[in-house]
């Protein structure tokens, strides 16, 4: 069936205007000549842009939290309610709640930040097959491209909340593991919820990855495992209170140092 309505960036565009591939597939896509020496570099410009448009939207939204997991997950599930459940509950904690705005998991906390008076942010992506943005985000920003987006959600954010989902969502926990590991950025929490779901990785990740010396036990440590809302805000909010001890400590030294 095909789509009535196509967003790409900010621009929304409907019947003969829908493209036939995204930005990101042009951008990637093998060059069999050297015409892209002369369009390329226009390329920087719109991608410059975003993250202006990026970093501008989301500066003075305060501490925050994404939470992600699977766009499938239907409202009448477990996963959809304890995602409203976490959305809800960190929003009364002081985070704002930052999602990639589609449906499924990420409605669901949207909803709930948004009904518990939470600021409610949605990272849409520009995609083939997906919905646009749900209803329940208060602040949206469109991107054409995924790295784009995916700066956006570490810089802004204290931690990882992570559902149940697919590879999207693999993809934004290990690339969050991967930055904490290389410490590209420092005292990020990364909380899996649903033991049930994520224990088979965990064991993975111990006896495989751990077992044949590609990761340390000190990687390890860097996810918790938790099955409740509770749970998971209380690790997050942990984990930010370190972050803050932490600069008003350096900023303590800086002063006397001074």
């Amino acid at each position: 069936m095909a789509r009535d309505t196509y967003q790409r960036g900010p621009v929304v565009l409907r019947g003969r205007q829908i493209p036939k591939e995204t930005t990101d597939t042009r951008l990637l896509q093998p060059q069999v000549d050297t015409d892209w020496l002369h369009t390329d570099p226009w390329r920087v410009m719109r991608i410059q842009a975003e993250f202006v448009e990026g970093f501008g939207a989301l500066a003075d939204i305060g501490p925050a939290v994404s939470v992600f997991g699977s766009a499938r997950t239907k409202p009448t599930t477990k996963e959809y309610l304890l995602g409203r459940d976490i959305g809800r509950q960190a929003a009364r904690a002081g985070f704002a709640v930052i999602t990639g705005g589609g449906p499924g998991v990420m409605e669901a906390a949207n909803k709930g930040a948004s009904q518990a008076g939470g600021i409610s942010v949605g990272l849409g992506i520009e995609l083939p097959h997906e919905q646009g943005m749900n209803r329940w985000v208060d602040l949206g920003i469109n991107f054409r491209y995924f790295f784009v987006r995916k700066t956006m959600f570490v810089k802004y954010s204290s931690g990882f909340i992570v559902l149940p989902g697919g590879f999207g969502t693999l993809d934004e926990l290990f690339e969050a593991l991967t930055l904490v590991q290389t410490q590209k950025v420092r005292s990020f929490t990364v909380v899996l919820v649903g033991t049930e779901y994520w224990q088979g990785l965990v064991d993975w990740l111990a006896g495989t990855m751990l077992g044949g010396g590609k990761i340390s036990a000190l990687d390890l440590q860097l996810i918790t495992v938790v099955d409740t809302a509770e749970d998971a805000i209380a690790a997050v909010t942990d984990g930010h209170n370190r972050v803050v001890e932490a600069a008003l400590s350096a900023e303590v030294d800086e002063a006397d140092g001074s």
